[in-house]
C-alpha cells in the first residue's frame, strides 16, 4: 500500500502498449464494492479469496502489466502462481518498496484501506515485517520508491525488467 504500484503500472502499460490489470480494481468491478466494504461484509479472508481469483485471471491474461495488491503474497497459492509464471517465462515480478514514513504519508489520503485503521504507522510496520520475506521470495527485482518521482520509478522498473530478461531487448 502506497508504494505507487497502480500509478507505475498505468505508466508502464502506456509505455509498452499493454493492458493494465489492477487486482483491487478487478475485485471491485466483479463485486460492485470497494475493499473496505468487502472487508466489512466478508472479512479479510473473503477479500483474499476474491484477490486470489483476480491474480489467477490476470496471470492468464497474456502480456499485460499487473498491479497486484500488497496482500497477494500472503497466500501460498498466489506465491506458487507467481513462481510458476516466472519459471515459465510469462512474468517478471518487481517489488516496489518504500519505508514506513513514506507509506504513512502516501496512504493518509483516502479511507479505503481497512488494514490501516487505528494506528497506520504501526500497521504498516507490522505488515512490512510480515510480508518482506514473502515479497523477496517472489520478486525478480526490488525498486525503492521513497522520494522518487514516478518517472524515475518507471525507469528503474524498466531497467529491472531488462536486467531480469538478461539484457535482451524487451
Amino acid at each position: 500500500m502506497g508504494t505507487g504500484k497502480s500509478t507505475v503500472a498505468r505508466r508502464l502499460g502506456h509505455l509498452f502498449g499493454l493492458e493494465v490489470v489492477d487486482t483491487d480494481d478487478v475485485v471491485a468491478a466483479r463485486t460492485g464494492r470497494n475493499v473496505r466494504d468487502i472487508f466489512a461484509s466478508e472479512g479479510e479472508q473473503g477479500f483474499r479469496d476474491l484477490e486470489e481469483g483476480a491474480l489467477a485471471d490476470a496471470l492468464a491474461t497474456g502480456p499485460c502489466v499487473i498491479a497486484a495488491a500488497g496482500g497477494v503474497v500472503l497466500r501460498a497459492a498466489n506465491r506458487e502462481a507467481l513462481h510458476a509464471a516466472r519459471r515459465g517465462g510469462r512474468a517478471i515480478v518487481v517489488w516496489l518498496r518504500a519505508g514506513t514514513p513514506t507509506l504513512v504519508a502516501r496512504t493518509s489520503r483516502g479511507g479505503h484501506r481497512p488494514l490501516l485503521d487505528g494506528d497506520p504507522e504501526a500497521a504498516l510496520e507490522r505488515l512490512a515485517a510480515e510480508r518482506a520475506d514473502l515479497y523477496a521470495a517472489v520478486s525478480d527485482a526490488v525498486v525503492d520508491t521513497d522520494e522518487s518521482r514516478i518517472a524515475d520509478v518507471v525507469e528503474a522498473v524498466v531497467g529491472a525488467v531488462h536486467a531480469a530478461l538478461g539484457g535482451a531487448d524487451s
